[in-house]
């Protein structure tokens, strides 16, 4: 038997991502709460990096959440996708519809992968303030599911 061929190729691997770009609207909420996640479940050796599509301030319900899977964004604060010091990544996932037309208008004809992953704005849920945070919890989750399901299942 010739090396390299002792175990068939399996067809649902996904290929390997060394950077992703998670962008939302502002880099306030969803953005920077899959940059957290991401990097806490990725391999160090993967890139990961968020933005907006325009400058938000920094969410303090972000902070409340990410703190309860103990995560946090540390000093980071929001930045635009126009503003990134590096513009190549291997795949780029968009959060909200304006993300998403955003990137395909940017990135064109380049080599990258860009998948759209729908998230609800919980920064539009009114009520008191554990509803508000219920909000935040659940799209926390749904980011987190998404990624494990994106990069680890299989």
């Amino acid at each position: 038997m010739s090396e390299g061929r002792d175990q068939p190729p399996v067809e649902d691997e996904k290929p390997r991502v060394s950077s992703v770009l998670f962008v939302c609207g502002m880099n306030s909420i969803r953005s920077p709460m899959a940059e957290a996640i991401a990097k806490s479940v990725l391999p160090p050796s993967t890139y990961v990096v968020s933005a907006g599509v325009r400058s938000g301030e920094r969410d303090p319900f972000v902070d409340i959440v990410l703190d309860e899977k103990g995560l946090g964004l540390g000093t980071r604060k929001p930045q635009s996708f126009e503003d990134l010091a590096d513009g190549y990544f291997d795949l780029i996932v968009t959060m909200a519809p304006e993300a998403h037309h955003t990137v395909l208008d940017a990135t064109g004809s380049a080599a990258v992968d860009v998948e759209f992953w729908p998230m609800p704005d919980p920064s539009v849920v009114t009520g008191s303030r554990e509803q508000i945070l219920s909000s935040y919890r659940d799209v926390r989750e749904r980011i987190e599911t998404r990624i494990r399901k994106r990069f680890l299942a299989g």
